[in-house]
């Protein structure tokens, strides 16, 4: 079944995700920000615009009766009964105009449009109009008696005043359903717009985003290309926009590194060429030299003392000599891709051993002790006398470097590989040294006086062997802490060699591990 990414993934490695989310985000703040600048603007509109119109009305009728209520005959009808007709005339008449309800307080009644609840008037207004003359408006609920569901209104209150300055309050209610129900239009259309325009945003911008991202993306593809060795991979070249200079660019790129890469390709067989040629030169002059060397040692006690000692340091530096062209004699091999296996059933736990009891005396020498754990049945089919030169050197590198201290060997195995660890307490590397301790003719400390050793192929030539039998050879090492070598080699070629048995950096000690 198939996972879908999360959203901190797709955040993580979708840069069109990014761009789509970060304009969602601010679109929609702004969209928030507008909608409600409109929606309030619009509603503070709509109750200005009502309330105007309310106060008008009413004050027409309000003049109207306190016209009629000043010219009546008060001998004929009191106050009283003037503000009562009038009042039932104005509720009346808004109840048939349906444009407004009249709701009028009198010390002897009350009067009202037909239906209309006393409960519509707020306590505030009420409470305003009393002893006082002028015009007040406030929001309300339309209650009624009859039946019908409550709406919104707008309460406007005044007072009529009599010949002898007594104050008669008149109440206007005017409903404003309309006016919502043109607000909830106004609120749903912005809804809307805002959703069509936050969809289409997105869309947009997501577009745009793969739109440029595109050639981007063409130019990383075309990137790993070239790093994976595709010198001809090239971008196509479209238009004279920042893009097309970004194609143009990548494709001089490629061009310079297909050249310098050429260049250096020529070099590198120049040099192996050069190597291979003078090694095999040297190796009919170099046997003449050991042939008379060996004449010459043979017959060195006859010599004086320091003919002696001349004889004794000519047979040791041609013996380093023949080493080191021996070393580069396999360098080219393994350069020529003329290096092969010669392969049996070896024990590599005993091969461990011989090679141990091999160097002992150089261990001996430089006073450290070699411990060696191997239980079980290590048996490989390997190439025996490259596996003995790959723990020849680990071996040696593990005295020069170990300072005189323990040096422990571990053998392991599991179904599939066999492994060895050589682990020393010496000096150690630091992790850029551990980063090139394979790469050839790389010394961890030149300066240093060394007993052992050569010019620093051993290594360099040890992961090659290893690498021939499909194998690997790693290290671990920490300052001061020392270091640690592991081979692990298949049973049978092209055998799987994960998982490894045994760990190559000892647990708890930090430091830097490096497997090429």
């Amino acid at each position: 079944m198939a996972r879908f990414p999360t959203p901190k993934r797709l955040w993580n490695s979708s840069l069109p995700f990014r761009v789509v989310m970060i304009t969602m985000a601010a679109t929609v703040a702004i969209l928030l920000a507008t909608g409600w600048v409109l929606l309030s603007q619009s509603s503070q509109g709509i109750v200005a615009a009502k309330t105007q119109s309310a106060v008008a009305e009413a004050t027409s009728v309000l003049r109207s009766m306190q016209d009629e209520l000043a010219a009546a005959d008060t001998r004929v009808l009191s106050a009283n009964e003037v503000v009562s007709r009038l009042a039932r005339e104005a509720a009346n008449r808004g109840t048939v105009g349906n444009q407004y309800y009249v709701l009028a307080q009198t010390p002897v009644t009350q009067i009202g449009s037909a239906g209309v609840s006393q409960t519509s008037l707020p306590a505030d207004l009420r409470n305003s109009v009393t002893g006082e003359s002028g015009l007040w408006s406030a929001a309300t609920t339309i209650s009624y008696t009859d039946g019908r569901d409550a709406e919104p209104g707008l309460a406007v209150a005044g007072a009529l005043e009599s010949a002898e300055g007594e104050l008669y309050p008149i109440y206007f209610i005017f409903p404003t359903t309309a006016e919502q129900q043109t607000l909830a239009v106004v609120q749903q259309a912005t809804i809307v717009a805002a959703g069509l325009l936050l969809v289409a945003m997105t869309v947009t911008v997501y577009l745009v985003a793969v739109s440029v991202l595109r050639p981007v993306r063409a130019a990383a593809v075309a990137a790993e290309r070239l790093a994976g060795g595709n010198l001809e991979e090239r971008l196509p070249v479209k238009g004279s926009s920042d893009l097309a200079s970004l194609a143009t660019s990548m494709n001089f790129m490629a061009a310079e590194l297909d050249l310098k890469i050429t260049e250096l390709e020529k070099i590198s067989q120049v040099q192996q060429q050069f190597v291979s040629d003078v090694s095999h030169e040297l190796k009919t002059p170099l046997t003449t030299i050991q042939m008379a060397t060996s004449m010459i040692d043979a017959h060195r006690a006859e010599l004086e003392p320091v003919a002696e000692r001349s004889a004794e340091l000519l047979s040791k530096e041609v013996g380093r000599f023949s080493d080191l062209l021996a070393d580069l004699l396999e360098v080219s091999r393994f350069d020529a891709g003329a290096a092969s296996l010669s392969l049996d059933d070896v024990d590599l736990g005993k091969l461990v051993s011989a090679e141990v009891d091999g160097v002992l005396p150089l261990a001996n020498r430089a006073g450290a002790e070699i411990t060696v754990a191997a239980s079980g049945e290590f048996t490989a089919e390997l190439d025996r006398t490259r596996v003995r030169r790959i723990l020849r050197n680990l071996l040696t590198n593990a005295i020069e470097h170990g300072e005189g201290k323990p040096i422990e060997v571990d053998v392991g195995g599991n179904d599939d590989a066999v492994a060895v660890t050589v682990r020393d307490h010496g000096v150690g590397l630091d992790p850029q040294q551990v980063q090139q301790v394979f790469t050839r003719f790389w010394r961890g400390d030149p300066s240093r006086s060394r007993q052992l050793g050569g010019v620093g192929l051993g290594l360099a030539i040890a992961l090659e062997d290893a690498k021939l039998h499909g194998g690997k050879l790693g290290v671990w090492a920490a300052l001061e802490q020392g270091a640690c070598f592991r081979l692990v080699l298949p049973r049978h070629p092209g055998g799987e060699i994960v998982p490894e048995p045994l760990e190559l950096a000892p647990e708890g000690e930090g430091g830097s591990v490096h497997e090429p």
